[in-house]
C-alpha cells in the first residue's frame, strides 16, 4: 500500500482529498493533519509515500514545515493563491492544486505521481523548491532547537554568520544553527534592514555600533551586543548605500 498524509488547517480541505482518495485502492490515509507542527510529526513517524500539503496555516507554513524535515516525501501541493511560483512546483513537486479541487485535476496529480513512484525525488529538488518560492519578505526563520522547533522572528536576529553547510543565526536568546545557504537568506531578508557585509556575515543595520578601519580596504564592525564581523570592500559598499551615507 501507498501511504499518504493530509495536511490542511481548513477539515473541509482534508474531506475533499480523503474522498478522492478513497476511490484509490492501494492508496491508504495514515495520518491527517491540521498544522505544520503535527504533519512534521506524522511524516517522521508514518515516513509516508505521498503528503498533499497546503501552503498556508497558522503556526507553520508548509514550505516552513519542509524545512524542518530530514527526508522528504513526495509532495502534492494544495493552495488556494495563486500568486505562489506555479512553475517552481511543476519543476520539483510531484503536483500542485488550486482550491478547490476538482476531482478530475485530484486524478491527473495521483497519476503524476504514479509515473514518479518508484523513482527518487531528490531533497535536493525540494530545497531547491523552497528557495524558488519564498520571494516574499521573511519575517521568521523555523529552526530545530534539539526535539523542539523553534520559530524566530527576524526582528530578534542579530546577524547570521556562515558556519561550513549551515548558518548560525545569532538572536538576542543565543545561537541557533539552521540548513540554509547565505545566498538564500541574503535574498528574502528585508534589505532595508539586512545587509551582507561580507561573504560569511549578513548584519542587522540596527545592531550596528561602529565600524572600524582595517588593513587592504577592509573594515570590522562591531555590534551592539560586543560581536565582532568582518565588512569586504564590496559589503562596506552595500552598507553604506543603506544607511545612507
Amino acid at each position: 500500500m501507498i501511504k499518504a498524509i493530509i495536511i490542511d488547517d481548513e477539515p473541509l480541505a482534508r474531506m475533499i482529498v480523503q474522498g478522492y482518495l478513497a476511490n484509490e485502492e492501494d492508496i491508504e490515509v495514515v495520518a491527517e493533519c491540521g498544522d505544520g507542527f503535527e504533519g512534521a510529526k506524522a511524516i517522521q513517524q508514518y515516513r509516508p509515500d505521498l503528503v498533499f500539503l497546503d501552503i498556508q496555516m497558522p503556526k507553520l507554513t508548509g514550505f516552513e514545515m519542509l524545512e524542518i524535515l530530514d527526508e522528504l516525501p513526495h509532495i502534492v501541493f494544495t493552495t488556494a493563491f495563486e500568486e505562489f511560483a506555479i512553475k517552481a512546483f511543476e519543476k520539483s513537486a510531484v503536483d500542485y492544486l488550486l482550491k478547490p479541487i476538482p476531482e478530475d485535476r485530484f486524478k491527473l496529480a495521483i497519476q503524476k505521481f504514479r509515473n514518479a513512484y518508484g523513482t527518487s525525488q531528490s531533497n535536493k529538488a525540494i530545497k531547491n523548491l523552497q528557495e524558488e518560492v519564498e520571494e516574499e519578505v521573511l519575517e521568521r526563520i523555523v529552526v530545530k532547537n534539539g526535539t523542539q522547533i523553534k520559530l524566530i522572528p527576524v526582528q530578534q536576529v542579530i546577524y547570521l554568520e556562515a558556519y561550513d553547510d549551515y548558518v548560525k543565526i545569532h538572536t538576542k536568546e543565543g545561537m541557533f544553527l539552521k540548513n540554509k545557504t547565505m545566498s538564500s537568506f541574503e535574498k528574502q531578508l528585508d534589505p532595508k534592514q539586512f545587509v551582507r557585509v561580507h561573504r560569511s556575515f549578513i548584519i542587522k543595520v540596527d545592531q550596528l555600533a561602529k565600524i572600524e578601519p582595517m588593513e587592504k580596504e577592509s573594515y570590522r564592525g562591531i555590534l551592539l551586543n560586543g560581536d565582532k564581523v568582518n565588512i569586504s570592500k564590496s559589503g562596506y559598499a552595500r552598507l553604506k548605500q543603506t544607511i545612507g551615507l
